[in-house]
């Protein structure tokens, strides 16, 4: 294990303040202690096999995720080493529309793989992935190793949450339940981050305890066509065959083909020796304020700071 019992904790606590699902995760359920290798490591040695309780805890952050979002966010974590990049690049650049960033990433030549370019227009996600960074590596390497067994930990939250009440469709996702449980986008070009506490959705309501409030589906970023090459639109899970598809194509990226897989977006990749080569920024970096940070955290949307367009007619 390569973190002792008090940086373990302090972590936990980190990650407490940032994920599960953009609010703090349940006090009597944490997660488990990271056990990928050591950094130098990391890529030379196959990650651990998680028992499926461990593994259902490991996914209940972002279970409930949208289909679309989830897919995304699975297919990033297995690039965890660029998340804290983009996470501040994402940041910096959060006033942008999505219709405005596929040419800011082409202007900046942003390296970042396609799964992580495509949460750039969801700093909240980026942050909570890069702020816990041990749980983003532990999934990461989890969905290399099976990641027909991570789905099935998201299947086995989700049938719990339904089966309690929590998760019901709503204006903004439409959940299919049966064999397997999809939550899909009402609107497909709304994709909505949804905010909720594990240790309520995933436990038997206490009395009383009104359950269609417990997942709130209010903050959302709406994805044009301009973001396609990037698997929008195109992403998506066929649960019945445990089947990823990223661009309308499998994904198929595991440990044992990592190093060497090539994905199937349809974007350019843009390659610098160093982080220092790349181009400097084309656009003003404004970090979110904290309270733009707490709003997206609670699932809400508020932007405090003018568009740069705006500042230039004295708006």
């Amino acid at each position: 294990m390569r973190l002792h019992t008090a940086t373990t904790f302090c972590l936990a606590m980190i990650f407490a303040s940032v994920t599960f699902a953009q609010q703090p995760p349940p006090a009597g359920a944490p997660l488990p202690t990271p056990q990928m290798p050591p950094p130098g490591a990391a890529m030379n040695a196959p990650p651990p096999m998680y028992p499926a309780p461990e593994l259902d805890r490991v996914v209940s952050p972002i279970a409930l995720y949208p289909d679309p979002l989830l897919a995304q966010v699975l297919a990033a974590s297995t690039f965890s080493p660029e998340i804290p990049d983009a996470a501040r690049w994402s940041d910096q650049h959060h006033y942008l529309r999505p219709e405005m960033l596929p040419a800011a990433i082409a202007a900046d030549r942003l390296p970042w793989q396609p799964p992580v370019q495509a949460l750039l227009p969801f700093p909240s996600v980026l942050d909570m992935m890069a702020s816990a960074m041990p749980w983003t590596e532990e999934i990461g390497g989890a969905f290399l190793a099976d990641p027909q067994q991570v789905m099935d930990a998201v299947q086995r939250m989700r049938q719990t949450a339904y089966g309690y009440g929590y998760l019901r469709s709503s204006p903004q996702v439409v959940v299919r339940s049966g064999p397997f449980i999809e939550i899909l986008p009402a609107n497909a070009a709304y994709i909505v981050v949804p905010y909720y506490r594990p240790d309520v959705v995933f436990v038997a309501p206490r009395r009383g305890f009104v359950v269609t409030s417990a997942v709130s589906f209010g903050f959302g970023v709406t994805i044009g066509t301009a973001f396609e090459p990037w698997g929008w639109g195109g992403t998506r899970f066929v649960w019945t065959n445990h089947a990823l598809i990223v661009n309308n194509a499998p994904w198929g990226r595991t440990w044992v083909n990592h190093v060497t897989y090539v994905h199937p977006y349809a974007v350019q990749r843009y390659t610098v020796v160093r982080t220092e080569a790349r181009p400097a920024d084309h656009h003003e970096l404004v970090v979110r304020s904290p309270n733009e940070r707490e709003a997206q955290r609670t699932g809400h949307a508020v932007e405090e700071h003018k568009k740069p367009e705006e500042r230039k007619k004295g708006g």
